[in-house]
């Protein structure tokens, strides 16, 4: 028997083995198997917030398109949640000062559907505690972040 490899990288999943290529086969086929699981906990968004709760420097890396993240977060049907996430997406790319108009270009920019009234999705956002203004903007609140999915 000869030794074989295999290396291969998916996103930030990456795989090497070396051994018999029986042995690879089989343990190929159970990594190939487990991919939907894997793909996952690597896409995780909340990997791209440090032990503050702020964005880590390879946040926008690790992000991904607007789309997807409104998509993923519930917001393709319901404006609320769509200023949410789209103030989240932000957030996590490195915005420090979050505003409705960024909210609105960004949602614009991205080609994605526009808010009817973005004034009124960040007041629902306040009155469900999901976001709080501030003299300059507004935040979102850690339960905020818990609504989108983050962990504490």
């Amino acid at each position: 028997m000869t030794d074989s490899s295999v290396q291969f990288e998916l996103g930030s999943l990456k795989f090497s083995a070396q051994g018999s290529e029986v042995w690879i086969a089989k343990q190929l086929e159970f990594v190939v198997s487990k991919l939907p699981e894997l793909g996952k906990v690597a896409s995780v968004p909340a990997a791209a917030i440090d032990e503050a709760g702020q964005p880590s420097k390879n946040s926008a890396k690790i992000v991904g398109s607007l789309a997807s993240y409104i998509k993923e977060k519930g917001g393709e049907t319901n404006q609320v949640q769509r200023f949410l996430a789209t103030a989240d997406w932000l957030r996590l790319k490195g915005e420090k000062n979050l505003k409705t108009a960024l909210v609105s270009k960004a949602l614009q920019e991205n080609h994605q559907k526009k808010l009817s009234n973005p004034a009124d999705s960040l007041n629902l956002n306040v009155s469900k505690g999901f976001c709080e203004k501030a003299a300059d903007g507004f935040f979102i609140t850690p339960e905020g972040l818990k609504a989108l999915g983050h962990s504490e």
